[in-house]
């Protein structure tokens, strides 16, 4: 696992965030569509995790913060979907995270809309309690997420 100092992490979650918002700003594509949402508007579902690579760039303690969040580590990642690849169904009640489409367009599938939420490259998601969901990759090109969460368990590999 690679290892940054906090502060070199920081800047780079700092200019990943910054970016993005460049490219997101007015946009309300990756959006569930109008008159969709609803709770429990999807069941879950059970497809494994294939054609995808999760790696985690870099984290922080942050009972070691000043936060003082102790049991908590927040960490960035890098994810790639390949053609056809599935991220199977997880939730982010216990766990908000902030999603950059970096390269290419996936479909979402969330417990919270009645349809797919295209997203496409330049735009950020925020998940957080309340949301379960699930990922497709339907076009033929991969799909590169970069991802920051917060998660209790260091040991929990969801997705």
């Amino acid at each position: 696992m690679l290892t940054f100092n906090c502060g070199r992490l920081r800047s780079v979650a700092a200019l990943t965030i910054m970016a993005s918002t460049g490219f997101a700003v007015g946009a309300h594509a990756g959006e569930c569509p109008t008159g969709k949402f609803k709770p429990n508007a999807r069941e879950a579902v059970t497809l494994a995790a294939s054609g995808v690579s999760d790696t985690t760039l870099g984290s922080i303690d942050l009972g070691k913060e000043k936060a003082k969040i102790k049991g908590r580590e927040l960490r960035f990642r890098k994810m790639v979907i390949q053609p056809g690849g599935v991220v199977p169904w997880h939730s982010h009640d216990d766990r908000p995270a902030l999603i950059y489409v970096a390269e290419g367009e996936i479909i979402e599938y969330a417990s919270n809309c009645a349809a797919p939420i295209h997203h496409k490259a330049g735009e950020i998601r925020t998940e957080r309690l309340g949301t379960s969901h699930w990922w497709k990759n339907l076009s033929d090109a991969p799909v590169v997420l970069f991802i920051a969460d917060v998660r209790a368990d260091p040991n929990d590999k969801h997705m």
